[in-house]
């Protein structure tokens, strides 16, 4: 099949689906096909299963819920004329595909099912479907588009190499692809860019957005003309209609099935006619964000749909002062309003004054609800009810004879060099901001960062409780990048520089300090990048010159604190590799390095 070229209108509609809302997704879909049928596009992509939302997991394995969502299908058509909508959801008719509607002239016109299913990090598409027969193309307008879904275009060769070779001037590909630190340029540039220019077609994608657990898609859906030239480019971490005209290059003459990549045939599904557009438009073309910039709206984009979606009216987090609890407060307040967040000032006598003054300050800046609970008493309590079980008792928890002479212990927790007696004092906080979560109905917002659960320096139901650890992806040395680039963007102090400067600390003994447990960050980071998220052992490590032993002590930490991560709550993925559903390691193993 041979084409002439040509120009079609095309609308990548970007929108934010809730997993599960079929209903609410369904409104979503019909209102952005109006609105691309008013701005008098010919054909209107919206995301990868965009019915169901992405991913719905197990909820595919339920027959009411996959026929649920084609019932939407078919309804969401039957209010579809003059343009032709692309529209992803979920098939079930025996197998269950990941499947994109043609919906034209009031009804499901055809469907073509993804081919190429993803099964390593976050995804687990094999898990739930069956991959496509074949390529595909339809006809719109007289012109040839072909039809992909997200991981169909991540590789050379078929189905899009079968598609242009068979007359398609234009790829369309319905994407859900997550959010990590680079990806939406890295996406446009290395995926739809390159594969473009190698089959010598334009592709527009459109990628959805919105945060889903512990994912956030990012938008930035693009068109790339058959030279790899981006056109056409959405906005990140925001709905949006992206609409452009689109040329299409001619293709070559008509080729037998032979001649395609892997000998197969890309079928016309269907033969659709649009009206023609009276006027050009040009696709907008925003410069994507800077790094900081970037990974600061994630974050938000990921609490704010986590606490929505959920139907939480607050989040509630301890603020202690600390560079991880003021980045938290930050990205809440700019995400929710400031009136939706309450932060909880618990001092101990360990708190020094200059972390509890800047505790009230950053909460002042904000505008935020401060409650102010000192845990002295309750470390007294504790002390208390500990004091004969902790006394003379060896670790294995066999009594131990005491010395002739021994005192009895004062009341109340000791102050020094008891790991367990520092653990009480972040649990009795994790009880108080639980409280309160419980009274209330208020999302629990934990403070950790990546570097800290990574090697576990982390107190289990005690600063890791909560229902959202929104930081968990991010190391130590970001977390100092992203406040500094939040503050430096605002008219106003935020977080004061003592905050900036200060030496990091738990504060759960007198004078203690975070590089008295753990290496210096610039350099446990770059440790746990390699280990972590690059995976490579330990000679490989030792290699980039880091010192052998430093190297050697990490890997013991990371990979003694594995049961801790199993019981943390999900966190916002802001990295290739995060912990959770992107990295799964066994708890009882015995392979070192």
């Amino acid at each position: 099949m041979a084409s002439d070229g040509g120009k079609l209108r095309v609308a990548l509609a970007q929108i934010n689906p809730t997993v599960g809302d079929i209903e609410g997704n369904a409104a979503k879909i019909t209102e952005a096909i109006a609105d691309a049928r008013r701005e008098r596009a010919q054909i209107v992509v919206l995301p990868e299963l965009a019915v169901p939302g992405y991913p719905p997991e197990d909820l595919l394995l339920k027959r009411h819920f996959l026929a649920a969502n084609m019932r939407a299908l078919e309804e969401i058509a039957s209010g579809v004329h003059d343009i032709v909508a692309l529209v992803g959801y979920a098939e079930g008719d025996g197998f269950v595909h990941n499947a994109l509607g043609v919906l034209a002239d009031g009804e499901v016109k055809a469907s073509y099912t993804k081919m190429l299913l993803p099964n390593y990090g976050v995804f687990d598409e094999r898990r739930y479907f069956e991959p496509g027969p074949s390529p595909a193309l339809i006809e719109v307008g007289g012109r040839i588009v072909g039809l992909t879904i997200c991981e169909d275009i991540w590789f050379p060769g078929p189905p899009a190499a079968a598609e242009a070779l068979a007359g398609a001037g234009l790829i369309v590909n319905a994407s859900a692809s997550p959010y990590h630190r680079g990806k939406g340029t890295q996406r446009e540039r290395e995926i739809v860019a390159a594969r473009a220019a190698e089959v010598g077609a334009a592709i527009a994608l459109c990628n959805t957005v919105g945060g889903q657990d512990e994912l956030v898609f990012d938008g930035h859906s693009v068109v790339v003309n058959e030279r790899g030239e981006t056109v056409a480019r959405g906005a990140q971490f925001a709905e949006q209609l992206l609409v452009c005209d689109v040329d299409l290059p001619p293709s070559g003459q008509e080729r037998r099935p032979a001649e395609v990549p892997g000998g197969m045939d890309a079928p016309v599904l269907a033969g659709l006619g649009v009206p023609e557009p009276d006027s050009r438009v040009p696709g907008a073309l925003p410069e994507p964000l800077p790094e900081e910039a970037e990974i600061y709206e994630a974050l938000k984009l990921g609490l704010r749909d986590y606490v929505e979606k959920n139907g939480f009216k607050r989040v509630v987090l301890a603020l202690s002062g600390g560079i991880d609890s003021a980045l938290v407060a930050l990205i809440a307040a700019d995400a929710l309003g400031p009136e939706r967040v309450t932060c909880v000032v618990m001092p101990s006598p360990h708190s020094s004054e200059e972390t509890q003054a800047d505790a009230r300050l950053i909460a002042a800046n904000l505008g935020v609800e401060v409650l102010e609970i000192p845990i002295a008493e309750a470390m007294e309590a504790y002390g208390d009810l500990l004091a004969e079980p902790f006394e003379h008792r060896s670790g294995d928890g066999v009594p131990e004879p005491a010395a002739a002479g021994t005192p009895n212990p004062p009341p109340g927790l000791p102050t020094t060099g008891d790991l367990a007696v520092e653990n009480v004092q972040a649990r009795i906080r994790g009880n108080l901001v639980m409280a309160l979560s419980n009274r209330f109905g208020w999302l629990v917002l934990t403070t950790g960062n990546k570097s800290e659960l990574s090697v576990g320096y982390a107190t289990l139901y005690g600063d890791m409780a909560g229902g959202f650890a929104v930081i968990k992806d991010c190391f130590k040395t970001l977390v100092y990048r992203l406040v500094r680039y939040r503050c430096a963007i605002s008219d106003r102090e935020l977080v004061p520089d003592s905050v900036l400067e200060r030496p990091p600390s738990a504060e759960l003994r007198p004078d203690q300090r975070d590089e008295d447990s753990l290496p210096p960050y610039e350099i446990l980071d770059r440790i746990l990048e390699a280990y972590v998220e690059g995976d490579r052992g330990r000679d490989d490590i030792v290699e980039d010159g880091l010192p052998a032993d430093v190297v050697d002590e990490v890997i013991r930490m990371v990979d003694r604190a594995e049961y801790k991560r199993r019981q943390a709550p999900p966190g916002i993925k802001i990295t290739p590799k995060a912990f959770g559903r992107d990295r799964r390691l066994p708890i009882t193993n015995r392979f070192g390095g």
